[in-house]
C-alpha cells in the first residue's frame, strides 16, 4: 500500500471542503502532507450532506497525523487569494503542491445555468463560470506559484474535465473554460520548465459525488463500480490516485500533460 512518499510536504487544495477535492485532499493527507483544505464558506460542505463544515473535514483528515488547517473564500478574488496564501503560510508554511480543484458548473443563482447552450447562455453566468473555473484556477497559481519558482521546486495539479477534450452541449461554457484550464497547463509548465516546478493537469470523466448525485439524473447501469466494465462513473477515489501521483515524486519527470481519468470516455489521440 502507499508509503509515506510526502512527508515534509504541504499540500494546498482550492475547493475541498466537499466532493472531489475533499477526497484529493484526504489522499494527500494519507500519504504524509500537510493539507490546507478550502471552500467558499464554513458551511459549504453541508450543502449535498458530507460534513456539517469545514471544521469537521480538517479533523477528519487530521487523523491520518498531519497538520490540517482551513481557509475560505472566493479564488476568483485576488484579495482573497492574498489573504488565503497568507493564512496557510502562517499556519503550514510553504505550499509544495498546489491542486486548483476549485470550479464547477455553477451559474450566478448557485445552480446549474438555465439555459446552459452555447447560444443563449446569460452574461451573468458566463462571467461567473469564467472567475470560478479559469480567472480563479490563474490567480491561485499566480499567488502561490512564485514561491515554488524560487526554492526551485513544486507541483501544480490543475483540475479539468473530460468536457474539455470533445464538443458536449449542454455545459458549453463550463467545457469551453475547462479546456482553456488545459492549455494553460501547458502554458504555464513551458513558462516553468527551466525552474523545477512541474504543472500537470487532471481530466475526471463523471464522478460519484454528492453533488453529482444531486444534481442530475444518474444512469443506474454506470452506478455499480464493482463490476468489469468501464462504462461507468468514476469513483473520487480514483480521481485522487491520479492527483497523488502527479503530486509525488513518481511524476518527477511529468510535466504538461494531462491525464484523462474516465474509464476511456474520450478515447482519441491528442
Amino acid at each position: 500500500m502507499a508509503t509515506r512518499e510526502l512527508d515534509g510536504l504541504t499540500a494546498f487544495v482550492t475547493g475541498s471542503g466537499r466532493g472531489l477535492g475533499r477526497v484529493m485532499a484526504e489522499r494527500l493527507a494519507e500519504l504524509g502532507a500537510n493539507v490546507a483544505i478550502h471552500d467558499m464558506d464554513e458551511t459549504a460542505p453541508a450543502k449535498y450532506g458530507e460534513f456539517a463544515n469545514l471544521a469537521e473535514v480538517v479533523e477528519r483528515l487530521k487523523r491520518h497525523g498531519t497538520k490540517v488547517t482551513s481557509v475560505t473564500g472566493n479564488i476568483g478574488d485576488q484579495k482573497a487569494v492574498a489573504e488565503m496564501k497568507r493564512k496557510i503560510e502562517a499556519d503550514l508554511g510553504d505550499v509544495h503542491v498546489l491542486v486548483n480543484c476549485a470550479g464547477g458548473d455553477i451559474g450566478a443563482k448557485g445552480g446549474k445555468p438555465n439555459p446552459n447552450n452555447a447560444l443563449d447562455i446569460e452574461l451573468d453566468d458566463i462571467r461567473v463560470l469564467t472567475e470560478n473555473n479559469l480567472i480563479g484556477t490563474m490567480l491561485v497559481c499566480q499567488a502561490f506559484v512564485p514561491p515554488m519558482k524560487q526554492r526551485g521546486g513544486g507541483s501544480v495539479i490543475n483540475i479539468a474535465s473530460a468536457a474539455a477534450h470533445l464538443g458536449v452541449s449542454p455545459e458549453v461554457v463550463y467545457s469551453t473554460l475547462k479546456a482553456a484550464v488545459v492549455h494553460y497547463t501547458r502554458c504555464l509548465a513551458k513558462e516553468l520548465i527551466d525552474d523545477g516546478v512541474r504543472v500537470n493537469a487532471v481530466s475526471p470523466g463523471a464522478t460519484k459525488t454528492a453533488r453529482f448525485q444531486a444534481t442530475r439524473v444518474v444512469d443506474p447501469n454506470r452506478m455499480d463500480s464493482s463490476k468489469k466494465s468501464l462504462n461507468r462513473y468514476a469513483e473520487p477515489e480514483e480521481i485522487a490516485e491520479a492527483v497523488a501521483f502527479l503530486a509525488g515524486p513518481r511524476a518527477r519527470f511529468i510535466n504538461g500533460q494531462v491525464i484523462r481519468v474516465d474509464g476511456g470516455f474520450t478515447i482519441f489521440p491528442g
